[in-house]
C-alpha cells in the first residue's frame, strides 16, 4: 500500500522533472501499474465530469447526448491503442520499453490534464465569457504539458533521441489508425458472417 501511495505522489515529481522522473519510473521502479491505472481512471472521470458539469458558457456538449459508457470506452480504448501501437513499433525500432513501461509513462503523462482541468470545471461557473481567454489558455497549457511529458516519457523509456521520438510518435498515431481500421474490418466481416449463417438457419428451419 505504501509503495502504491509513493508511486502516486511521485507523479508530481515526474511532471516537474520529466527526464529524471521518467528515468526513475523505469530504472528505479518508482512507478507502478496500479498508480498508472489510477491516473487513467481519474482521466476518464475528469473527461466525463468535464462534459457534464462545465459551465454552460464554455460547454459545447449536448447534455442529453452525453453517454458515460461511451466516454469510458473512448478514453480506455485510446490508452490501449496507444500502448499496443507504441509497443509494436518500438519492438521493431530497438526500443527498450516493455508494454508495462509504456503503459506507466503514458498514464503519468496525463497528470497535467487532471491537475488543471478538474479545477477548471469549477472555475467555468464563476467567470464571464470575456474572461474565458484564461479558461482556454489553461486548457491548452494542460494539453501541451501532457504532450511534452508523453514525448519525454517515450524518449527516456526507449532511450531515443528527440528526433527519433517525434518520428516514432507519428508512426504510433498511424499505427493506431491502422489497428482501428483492421478491427472495424474484422468486426464487419464477423457481422456479415453472422447474418449469413442466421439467414441460412432461418431458411433451413422454415422449409
Amino acid at each position: 500500500m505504501q509503495k502504491y501511495l509513493d508511486s502516486l505522489l511521485f507523479g508530481f515529481h515526474v511532471i516537474f522533472h520529466p527526464f529524471d522522473g521518467f528515468w526513475d519510473l523505469k530504472r528505479e521502479k518508482r512507478g507502478t501499474l496500479k498508480a498508472a491505472l489510477t491516473f487513467i481512471v481519474l482521466t476518464i472521470c475528469m473527461y466525463t465530469i468535464e462534459k457534464q458539469n462545465t459551465g454552460f458558457l464554455f460547454n459545447t456538449n449536448r447534455l442529453e447526448e452525453v453517454n458515460v459508457f461511451v466516454d469510458i470506452i473512448t478514453v480506455g480504448l485510446m490508452f490501449v491503442l496507444w500502448c499496443v501501437s507504441n509497443w509494436c513499433l518500438t519492438s521493431l525500432m530497438d526500443g527498450e520499453g516493455r508494454m508495462r513501461d509504456i503503459a506507466i509513462y503514458t498514464a503519468y503523462a496525463v497528470i497535467p490534464l487532471l491537475i488543471i482541468q478538474f479545477p477548471l470545471v469549477g472555475v467555468s461557473h464563476f467567470i464571464t465569457l470575456e474572461e474565458g481567454t484564461f479558461y482556454y489558455v489553461f486548457r491548452n497549457i494542460s494539453y501541451i504539458w501532457a504532450l511534452a511529458l508523453l514525448l519525454a516519457g517515450m524518449s527516456q523509456t526507449h532511450q531515443y533521441s528527440m528526433k527519433k521520438t517525434l518520428f516514432t510518435t507519428l508512426l504510433t498515431l498511424l499505427g493506431m489508425m491502422i489497428i482501428t481500421f483492421i478491427a472495424l474490418l474484422f468486426f464487419s466481416v464477423l457481422n456479415q458472417i453472422f447474418v449469413f449463417v442466421l439467414s441460412v438457419y432461418k431458411e433451413i428451419r422454415f422449409r
